[in-house]
């Protein structure tokens, strides 16, 4: 479930882009193992970009209980029930929540999405992870680790912010 939720923060942080491309949602998709060929439309990105805002909301909740109603929340507007499938014909089964194997982008994406979220809420009992607290950044984060909680999606906007302060603070 953990490469499906970082394929999951991948796609939210690229689907949250005011227009995302086909291109750039494909690329994602590849990198994270999905075979050729995709068939992805511009309607299935708008589709996927419904499903990243709402899913946003998941990595924004303040608290477990929060975190655990928005995937609740999300779970119902899922049209399939949890089975098994190895797509007819791979030896490699894995859990699905869309409808059947041929579900559209838009679904597959929310389903699988809630379905790795919930294993993460599950697991750790707490949110799966943030909102980057850069004001320049929108990516969204998993919570890795036992350590202190994280405030920012990667080293980068942790350091920019860090010395936007210093400079601030100097200036």
């Amino acid at each position: 479930m953990q490469t499906t939720a970082r394929r999951t923060v991948a796609l939210v942080n690229v689907l949250s882009d005011q227009a995302p491309t086909v291109a750039a949602v494909a690329e994602v998709l590849r990198t994270y193992g999905e075979p050729e060929p995709l068939g992805l439309c511009p309607e299935d990105v708008a589709e996927m970009r419904t499903a990243a805002l709402a899913l946003r909301g998941v990595f924004a909740a303040a608290d477990v209980d929060q975190a655990a109603a928005t995937v609740n929340g999300l779970l119902r507007r899922t049209s399939g029930t949890l089975r098994l499938t190895s797509h007819g014909g791979s030896t490699l089964w894995h859990p699905h929540l869309d409808s059947d194997d041929e579900a559209p982008w838009g679904e597959w994406f929310l389903a699988s999405s809630c379905l790795a979220l919930t294993v993460l809420v599950w697991d750790r009992g707490r949110p799966p992870g943030g909102l980057c607290a850069s004001a320049r950044c929108r990516n969204v984060f998993l919570a890795q680790g036992s350590g202190p909680a994280r405030r920012y999606c990667s080293r980068r906007c942790a350091t920019r912010e860090r010395v936007a302060a210093h400079r601030r603070a100097q200036g």
